[in-house]
């Protein structure tokens, strides 16, 4: 598994012009089925995808607060939001919340999230490969390929599938 992971970053470069491609024809013109076609994907490479043996995503990418995840997890930690953001927060080039630093603070030794039952939506809905109306995050999705492993291989078998 950590060797496929290594290489993902060389694998979705390498694949870059092919995925691009694909993902510009997806929007033009999305099969009428994709929402249902892309949640089978999904489950079916979750039933053999662990993130916890993985956790690539937690390791080197931050995620996006909102204003509601920032409330929701400051509440868990007993915190004011201003101190939980000054804690553990930055504002980036987007003017958007992240993660002071990655790997997430958050992250344990053993791949487990110590707030998982509050951690930011955008942790919940990772890699948004079960999103509806998929074909109109594709370059949030051209970014996750580098870094999931389960995204990648959905992608993989949407081309086979969709071609």
């Amino acid at each position: 598994m950590q060797e496929f992971i290594n290489s993902l970053p060389k694998l979705a470069k390498d694949k870059h012009k092919e995925n691009k491609s694909f993902f510009t024809k997806l929007k033009k013109k999305p099969p009428k089925q994709l929402d249902y076609i892309m949640q089978e994907l999904h489950d079916q490479e979750f039933e053999r995808t662990d993130c916890l043996k993985c956790a690539n995503c937690c390791k080197t990418t931050g995620p996006l607060f909102t204003d509601k995840d920032i409330q929701r997890i400051a509440k868990h930690f007993k915190m004011k939001e201003h101190q939980f953001i000054s804690q553990y927060l930055r504002v980036d080039e987007d003017k958007d919340y992240v993660l002071q630093s990655v790997p997430c603070t958050f992250l344990g030794s053993d791949n487990y999230c110590s707030i998982y039952d509050v951690r930011p939506k955008a942790c919940k809905e990772f890699p948004h490969t079960d999103r509806k109306k998929f074909q109109q995050i594709s370059n949030l999705t051209l970014k996750n390929l580098a870094v999931c492993p389960a995204a990648y291989n959905i992608v993989e078998e949407m081309k086979r599938r969709l071609k």
